[in-house]
């Protein structure tokens, strides 16, 4: 079964132009594709695709957003949903509060404040003090409580919606730091992703390599504040109870320390020996097409203002006979002494995060 899966790997990335080291990068093009090209080429294969900052440049936020003043001015009354964590890694795998060598599923504590007091917390981020910001809703946020800026971008991607037929189901800013990255995951949507401050660093895989990333059952826990003297807070994490479960990806690409490295490698072989994946940085200015259904990994740099700011476009995907074949897929067992079968649809919507 290995093999035949090795296979399928290598003829995915060949029909996808990634074949080799030198090609396994995404195509990039310096203007919008016409909705008929970017439906041919990209849309129908699952390919992604990078576009120039000529796509934005007519963009207000592409000025204004990156200076020091314009956005805290313009929400200086906005309530911000603030994602806070200790080291940066909301939704990721996290030790075990009770159980010695077991991991858990760790969501950040979500944290009421203003918008300029959210601005002081993210860029005053640092793991070394145990507590890092994130301002990372996924509720359509950018039409919803920052829609005082939302008129800066542009409401829809238009060569985008023509070819994928629909208008985007939300519309979300993301402000960090250096600070937060995101672990491996899929989403269920078409996304376009757009940086307007800083760098975003994404590291790919196409569906067709599930297997590499040892999705597996964790119990879900949350972070919890707990008040500091001086108004500081603290992090707790707490498993839940009664128990729930989230599959999720087992896989670090960027271990911390030399002996995670090893553990890592010994225990996800597909992963670390398999083809490389891909990357791709996202520059202030630019758009990434990423396919529904790729796995993803993202870290970030920041901008001149000290915040990587970004704004994504999320478009319903279709479920359609590739969303059958991915899930027959992933319920197939491959025994190389690390990965299990995992459920094919159990939990699966619940695997969102960029």
């Amino acid at each position: 079964m290995e093999r035949a899966v090795r296979e399928l790997w290598a003829e995915s990335r060949d029909l996808l132009g990634l074949h080799s080291p030198e090609a396994a990068a995404v195509s990039r093009a310096e203007t919008p594709p016409t909705p008929l090209a970017f439906l041919r080429d990209h849309v129908s294969p699952g390919r992604p695709l990078l576009v120039s900052s000529a796509a934005t440049r007519h963009w207000p936020a592409a000025s204004l957003w990156p200076t020091d003043s314009y956005l805290t001015d313009a929400l200086r009354s906005t309530a911000v949903s603030l994602h806070l964590t200790p080291d940066g890694r909301a939704d990721a795998l996290a030790p075990h509060t009770r159980l010695p060598g077991v991991k858990c599923f760790a969501s950040a504590h979500v944290h009421q404040v203003d918008f300029p007091t959210a601005v002081r917390l993210i860029r005053g981020s640092d793991p070394g003090s145990g507590l890092v910001a994130y301002a990372q809703q996924q509720d359509d946020c950018l039409r919803g409580g920052y829609a005082a800026v939302a008129g800066d971008v542009d409401p829809h991607v238009p060569w985008a919606s023509k070819a994928l037929g629909c208008l985007p189901e939300a519309v979300n800013l993301w402000i960090g730091s250096a600070c937060s990255q995101t672990s491996f995951h899929k989403d269920h949507y078409d996304n376009i992703y757009v940086v307007v401050s800083g760098e975003k660093h994404f590291l790919l895989l196409p569906p067709t390599e599930h297997h590499r990333l040892y999705v597996r059952d964790y119990p879900a826990a949350n972070y919890v504040a707990e008040q500091e003297r001086e108004g500081e807070l603290r992090l707790k994490l707490e498993v839940e109870d009664p128990e729930r479960i989230v599959p999720w990806s087992s896989v670090d690409p960027y271990p911390p320390s030399p002996e995670e490295t090893a553990a890592q490698v010994s225990s996800f072989p597909l992963y670390f020996e398999g083809p490389r994946p891909i990357h791709c940085t996202v520059r202030a200015g630019e758009m990434l097409y990423l396919p529904s259904m790729w796995f993803h990994h993202v870290s970030q740099s920041p901008g001149p203002n000290g915040l990587t700011i970004a704004v994504n476009y999320w478009y319903d995907m279709q479920f359609d006979i590739k969303y059958a074949y991915f899930n027959f897929l992933r319920s197939l067992a491959i025994d190389d002494n690390s990965s299990k079968k995992t459920d094919a649809l159990e939990g699966d919507l619940e695997e969102t995060n960029n």
